[in-house]
């Protein structure tokens, strides 16, 4: 057992997905600054979070096919950076990966954020005013809940819920959407939101948050730098200007490249204020690993984006050395999104989305696909 009572993921050895992600883990931890005794919690943590395949072999295949990752592990990394300040470290998992169906992998991430509240201390009633939403009986789509935590130094993090608003089927996921944040007061903020493809997550801060947010994700096909500009609609948001360059630079389009023709853009829409009109903050992800060749051309555009944004590169570069062994250049899709957010009276922030590849390994172009090496 670790520090904190958890089961710990590294006694069940390096080759079970428990065994190889608290490994990863604990590098993580380290390069954002957290002590040891906090890289045990969150390690044992992220054991009791995978449940019944904590220590299923990874020489077997996934749990289940996973949306939360291309090669279907069921956790994610990522590490945001504001300048002047160290990186925020957080961790991205499917808490009901080992269920035989998508109504049991809801049930059974609603009980593991259910446990969290009683151990933390957080109360979960905006997820149980619109949980029939988003976990119904019979539900469809590729997710049920994800959940997301901000390790803070003291072992104890920060607590965000992503939920499907195509449950009920995906001609309801616009309704869906527009219903929950009625639900959770926020009444204003549907007719806010700009035109989309699709809406992918509906997501919730909940515990000990200086001011909870609802955060509405949209789907955008095609998007283009000028599209990807005029998105915002935070009323002292950034301009459109901030917003392509950032969009040019992670995405690799120039002037005459234009849309996005892989995987689709994505925008983020946060509200805090259920009197207000306008969102309090805006988020674009662009999933990088669709518009490179291989994680050596996606590292250079982080750190061209975090230089211009005055933060410390060092960082993301030792990040991808304690997640895997092999070389950037010799797969791709271990940074998977990059993103820009802004948040009303605060610095932007440039986040790098950090996949696990407990797997497989995803193939440069010209190559086979490969299963992981040993974590560096």
């Amino acid at each position: 057992m670790s520090a904190g009572g958890y089961a710990d993921g590294e006694a069940l050895g390096a080759r079970t997905l428990a065994g190889f992600t608290t490994r990863q883990l604990r590098g993580m931890c380290a390069v954002a600054g957290l002590s040891g005794a906090d890289a045990d919690i969150y390690a044992g943590v992220l054991a009791e979070c995978l449940g019944p395949v904590a220590g299923r072999s990874l020489d077997l295949p996934p749990p289940n096919r996973t949306f939360l990752s291309d090669d279907h592990t069921p956790v994610e990394f990522s590490l945001s950076f504001q300048a002047g300040a160290a990186p925020a470290l957080r961790l991205l998992t499917e808490p009901g990966c080992g269920a035989d169906s998508l109504a049991g992998n809801g049930a059974a991430g609603l009980a593991a954020i259910r446990t969290m509240a009683r151990r933390w201390d957080f109360a979960t009633d905006a997820l149980e005013e619109i949980r029939d939403l988003f976990l119904p009986p019979s539900p469809q789509g590729p997710l049920a809940l994800w959940c997301a935590l901000e390790l803070r130094p003291g072992g104890v993090p920060k607590v965000k819920v992503y939920l499907n608003p195509s449950a009920s089927g995906p001609e309801r996921a616009a309704a869906t959407v527009r219903e929950a944040l009625h639900r959770l007061g926020h009444r204003r903020a549907y007719a806010a939101l700009p035109e989309a493809d699709g809406h992918p997550f509906l997501a919730l801060d909940l515990g000990d948050w200086e001011e909870p947010r609802v955060k509405v994700y949209l789907r955008h096909d095609g998007l283009t730098a000028a599209r990807a500009g005029r998105l915002s609609r935070m009323r002292r948001g950034p301009g459109p200007a901030a917003i392509e360059e950032f969009f040019r630079t992670a995405a690799g389009r120039g002037p005459g490249t234009t849309r996005l023709s892989g995987r689709p853009g994505l925008t983020c829409h946060s509200f805090t204020d259920t009197g207000a009109d306008r969102p309090s903050g805006f988020t674009l992800h662009i999933p990088v690993r669709d518009y490179v060749a291989h994680d050596g051309e996606a590292l250079a555009r982080a750190e061209r984006l975090l230089r211009r944004h005055g933060a410390d590169t060092g960082a993301l570069t030792r990040s991808l050395e304690v997640l895997t062994g092999r070389r950037p250049e010799d797969g791709v899709g271990l940074i998977a999104y990059l993103a820009l957010a802004h948040q009303q009276n605060r610095p932007p922030r440039v986040t790098a989305y950090l996949s696990s590849e407990a797997y497989a390994v995803r193939p440069p172009a010209g190559r086979a696909a490969q299963r992981p090496q040993a974590v560096g």
